[in-house]
């Protein structure tokens, strides 16, 4: 049988479909960010940064990923941290809600194509409340740094000889790092050395929870919490928000509980801790490998079976449209839901009331293919171009795909193709796999008619 297919009509020119001007924004981001590290003013030394190192730190930074092949403290002036943490924020907050605040201060107004273009970015469900979810999106996220950087700069003073200004710096550069789930640290070993100060450690729990959730999560949740103060009634949580929390807690909880009881006794991690220290750090990474990036203890000396928890938590992330890497919570949900739906041989899959729909149930299958699919790739390039132990090379992979940022030690080790291959993970983990598809795609096809149904044998 013949099939005829009409082409479907185009909002957008060839270069300015959202999905592409998200990757075009991030890749700009990127090389202006590289070539700005190469500068000598760049380097605590005053010499030229080599491309390779600053293009790898500047995707990290834009990722939100935290993977480094040097020291953040010592290998970069002040100037280059600046530019680092500049790249943090541009990344965390998304291209395109940047480049749609900046036109509306610019013009006052957001015209239809600039709302369009945000709604890419920022997952909002009606166009019509893009500038209203673009301002907010910088309001949390300014006023959730803030806060966390006062903590962390009353905690800085009280607890080292830090000069004010250098107590101020610490606390912003990590609560902007954390919030936007970027894993990058002022101390060569991240957060080791704060690992049972919970005036250090939950602070920074808090921001990259409150940014790894997801931004619809958040103002859904903080708008129900004022309207019940006022008095009035609100409408039940929407099937995204309710998937998302429950899920992602309830993974957060998994990981917490599995890490802790996986390094109870093992001397290079939680082993010497007292107890407190012990549920302390075991909770905190069960929380980071949601595409936090910070760890409180060496994650290379990780038993193998808890490096594939973290591979796993690594992989799922954390909530659409927030700092946060991987498939997504919601992603995982889904295809949880499809097969439980399959299992009792079910037509439809029914969540809390509500019936998924088919679009929805493909895009799940889609999404969480293509990364398994980038991920073995990948891991089998880097394997074979680094010999490395398997588990090692597959948790920086995941790592990387997953825009966490946490590293058995290796990053820095690898040959230079192994560290481009990290790039392009870090890079495709942030667009995602569906958007990048559909940047890359040239046109979108629609049938007039469906062919003959046949169902071929399946196991």
């Amino acid at each position: 049988m013949r099939r005829t297919e009409l082409p479907v009509v185009r909002r957008f020119g060839p270069l300015g479909h959202p999905a592409r001007l998200t990757v075009a924004g991030f890749l700009a981001a990127t090389v202006v960010g590289a070539l700005l590290l190469m500068l000598p003013i760049s380097s605590a030394s005053g010499t030229s940064v080599p491309l390779s190192t600053a293009l790898f730190t500047a995707t990290s930074a834009v990722c939100v990923t935290g993977l480094v092949v040097v020291d953040t403290a010592t290998y970069w002036s002040p100037f280059g941290q600046a530019v680092v943490l500049g790249l943090i924020q541009i990344g965390g907050l998304g291209i395109m809600t940047a480049a749609s605040l900046l036109g509306l201060l610019v013009a006052r107004r957001m015209g239809l194509r600039m709302q369009l273009i945000a709604q890419a970015e920022t997952k909002t469900l009606r166009l019509g409340q893009t500038r209203r979810v673009v301002l907010g999106v910088v309001t949390m996220s300014l006023l959730v740094e803030a806060a966390i950087a006062v903590v962390l700069t009353l905690r800085r003073l009280s607890t080292s000889a830090d000069s004010i200004g250098q107590a101020v710096y610490f606390g912003v550069f990590h609560a902007i790092s954390a919030y936007n789930n970027a894993g990058f640290a002022l101390h060569e070993d991240s957060l080791v050395r704060y690992a049972s100060d919970a005036w250090m450690i939950v602070p920074i729990t808090v921001a990259f929870i409150l940014g790894g959730i997801g931004f619809p999560v958040v103002f859904e949740v903080s708008r129900a919490v004022r309207a019940s103060r006022r008095g009035r009634r609100v409408a039940g949580w929407s099937l995204h928000t309710k998937i998302t929390v429950l899920t992602y807690f309830g993974l957060l909880l998994f990981g917490a509980v599995l890490v802790t009881a996986l390094e109870w006794t093992n001397p290079g991690t939680l082993g010497p801790l007292s107890l407190p220290g012990k549920l302390l750090t075991g909770a905190f990474h069960g929380a980071s490998p949601r595409t936090a990036g910070f760890n409180s203890v060496d994650v290379g000396a990780m038993h193998p079976t808890t490096l594939l928890v973290n591979d796993v938590l690594m992989f799922i992330g954390g909530g659409s449209a927030g700092t946060a890497g991987g498939i997504k919570v919601t992603t995982f949900a889904l295809l949880a839901f499809v097969v439980y739906a399959e299992v009792r041989g079910q037509p439809t899959v029914h969540v809390m009331g509500r019936r998924l729909a088919a679009t929805v149930q493909r895009q799940a299958i889609t999404v969480a293919l293509l990364g398994v699919a980038v991920v073995l790739t990948a891991t089998m390039i880097l394997q074979q171009l680094s010999q490395l132990p398997l588990d090692a090379v597959l948790f920086e992979v995941v790592s990387a795909f997953g825009t966490v940022g946490l590293s058995t030690g290796i990053t820095a080790d690898l040959p230079a193709a192994g560290q481009v291959v990290l790039i392009v993970m870090m890079f495709i983990g942030r667009v995602g796999p569906i958007t990048l598809a559909s940047a890359l795609a040239l046109r979108e096809y629609g049938r007039r008619y469906e062919l003959p149904e046949e169902r071929p044998i399946v196991g």
